[in-house]
């Protein structure tokens, strides 16, 4: 049986997820990557969890692909790993917020991992690169698509043409990652990020999550339209009233947490 790379915590309603193969540098097969695509699946539907952090060491998030298990690959390969990609690019699609809390190096698959996050703290020893062109290869698990839509064509072709990488404090001045703090502050603060995120309406949550999703992914009149819809649809959750009437009493709310 291949062991799990997974460490998984619990902080009251915040679930961590610490990548553990340090003998590989958490290097992502595609067989780590069902294992971790599972983990989420199940916490997507797991009551006692509204939000949820991925991390690393704190000298690697994830260096990348294995290249070991594809360096015989054929083109024919490449095709019959199509929906393994595809079921990779789904992380995406959790429901309940997912931060990536990255230090050390971020490349290649592990930098795509991060991207799949809704947004990124990082460890100001941070670094973060597509260096795939390096290995005769691009990116293919959504880094020329998601790193362009987050930087910009200029930065992300030339990340991806060079194979440079960039640190913290570049992602950050960029707009990849949304903060930067001390490597030793990383997970304790990503954890008190996504406990202030739990804390809130989990049916308001997924809403926001979704309506921000759609702005990269359509044009601004479409996403105007659909936030619209997600606005009027939180007037069916009574979280929405009670979030109304513990503003005016100046008390705390009390969402219901389903």
């Amino acid at each position: 049986m291949t062991e799990s790379i997974l460490l998984r915590e619990q902080h009251d309603r915040v679930a961590l997820l610490r990548l553990n193969r340090p003998d590989a540098m958490n290097a992502l097969s595609f067989d780590r990557r069902t294992e971790l695509q599972n983990a989420l699946k199940a916490l997507a539907t797991d009551p006692e969890t509204a939000a949820i952090v991925l991390t690393g060491s704190e000298t690697v998030f994830a260096a990348g692909a294995d290249i070991k298990a594809i360096k015989d690959w054929t083109y024919l390969d490449a095709v019959y790993s199509r929906e393994l990609r595809a079921a990779w690019n789904e992380l995406a699609r959790c429901r309940k917020p997912v931060i990536a809390a990255v230090a050390g190096h971020a490349l290649g698959a592990g930098c795509e991992l991060a991207m799949m996050c809704d947004f990124i703290l990082a460890a100001d020893n941070a670094q973060f690169g597509q260096p795939e062109i390096r290995l005769g290869l691009i990116p293919g698990s959504g880094g020329t698509q998601r790193l362009t839509r987050l930087v910009g064509k200029s930065k992300a072709m030339e990340m991806v043409l060079t194979g440079r990488t960039m640190d913290a404090a570049e992602a950050e001045r960029c707009g990849l990652v949304s903060r930067v703090v001390p490597v030793a502050d990383l997970v304790p603060e990503a954890i008190s990020t996504a406990d202030k995120i739990a804390r809130y309406s989990p049916a308001i949550v997924r809403l926001a999550k979704e309506a921000v999703e759609t702005a990269l992914e359509s044009h601004l009149g479409d996403g105007l339209r659909h936030e619209a819809r997600l606005f009027e649809e939180a007037f069916r959750s009574p979280d929405r009233r009670e979030g109304a009437y513990a503003f005016l009493e100046k008390r705390r709310p009390v969402f219901t947490h389903s």
